[in-house]
Parts: C-alpha cells; structure tokens; sequence
C-alpha cells in the first residue's frame, strides 16, 4: 500500500466536493439483477428511489446520481465496470466528484462471512476474498474506506461461492435480503445524519440483536 492512502482526489479541481461517495457494488447486465452479488447496487438503486431520482450515466464508467441528504452532498454510483473492475469506475468517481479522503468513501457489498440479512458497517479492513473490494483498493491505493457489508450467509458444501453469489435466492432468502437492503438504505442515510462512527454502533449492535 503506497503513502496515496489519504488524499486521493484532484488537489487542483474546481467546485464544491461531494461529502460522501456512496458506491453499491454489483454487476450491470440484466441477468444479474436480484443475485446475491448486487445488493450494493440494489441499495444505492434504492436510495435514489426515496429520493425520487434514478441513476443515469456517466463519464466515470458509472450510473450515478447526487442529491442532498441531512444537507451533506451524497452521490450514489453503481459501477458500470462489472465486479472484478469495480475500483476502476471508483477511481473515476472519486477524481470527478473531489473526494479527497478515504473516509468519504462507502462502499455498500455482498458478505460470505455473514449470516443472511446482517449487516456490518466498518472503516477499513480487510479484503475477505471480494473481488470488489480488490479492485477498489488497487485503484484508490487504501484500504481505509467505509465498507457497509450486507449478509448473504455461506453456500452449501456441494456449491462454489462464485457459483452462489451469482444466483438469485429463493423466496424466503429473498425477503430476508429485500430487509437487508432496506436496513442498509437506512444505514447509509443515518451516516450522513450523525457520521460513520454514532452509525457504526447504531447499525452493528441493532444487526446483532435483530
């Protein structure tokens, strides 16, 4: 990891920057829409849906939106770049839209390592083998980002996890996850109103004992 972790937009752009950069992970074509793999994108679709707004295209690879939330500038992006090339998409964002810290980033994703439906929301970490989150950090140079994980449990003994990622669940699994991306919506607006660290305990604990 190099010493780019902390600033990473355009020192030199002009214009207000966005306070927050909420990126959804997730692949674009239509036969993945409803999977495990795009909740993220399910998420940041949502919350442009509460807002009354839709994600159109953009130069920086990516659909994406930006409104006002608890009065703090949010943009919403799903990456246009497929999975494994999230972070190229995200590089682009982040030049674009001034981000200059690592902790202006969130970046919402699918969780192996969680039970169905929980969430978990962290500053930095690991990579837990998500190709997304490998992209991201190669092409922002940190780790240090905001990661809002989404559960979807581990898959059984005789399925791949590619494999298991990839399909849409069954419809019990389904509306545990249509709460979680709800639950996460929620999460990411409660950021913008009392900060990453009042939502982390917030969101974690409310997880835990659900």
């Amino acid at each position: 990891m190099t010493s780019f972790s902390r600033r990473l937009g355009d020192p030199n752009r002009r214009g207000t920057p966005a306070d927050l950069l909420v990126v959804g992970l997730g692949n674009p074509d239509d036969q993945f829409e409803g999977t495990r793999h795009n909740l993220g994108a399910a998420t940041v679709q949502l919350l442009a849906k509460r807002n009354d707004l839709r994600l159109r295209k953009t130069k920086a690879r990516a659909l994406a939106v930006g409104l006002l939330m608890n009065d703090k500038r949010v943009v919403l992006a799903f990456p246009q770049t497929f999975m494994n090339h999230s972070g190229e998409a995200v590089r682009m964002l982040v030049r674009t839209f001034g981000i200059q810290e690592a902790s202006h980033i969130l970046i919402i994703h699918d969780e192996l390592d969680l039970d169905v439906g929980r969430l978990r929301l962290k500053s930095g970490g690991g990579l837990a083998g998500h190709n997304g989150l490998r992209s991201v950090t190669q092409h922002v140079g940190t780790t240090e980002y905001v990661r809002l994980r989404i559960g979807v449990g581990r898959p059984p003994a005789t399925q791949a996890g590619s494999e298991y990622i990839l399909r849409k669940p069954g419809k019990a699994e389904q509306v545990e996850l249509n709460a979680a991306v709800e639950a996460a919506a929620d999460a990411v607006e409660l950021v913008t109103e009392v900060g990453v660290d009042r939502a982390m305990a917030t969101v974690n604990r409310r997880s835990t004992s659900d």
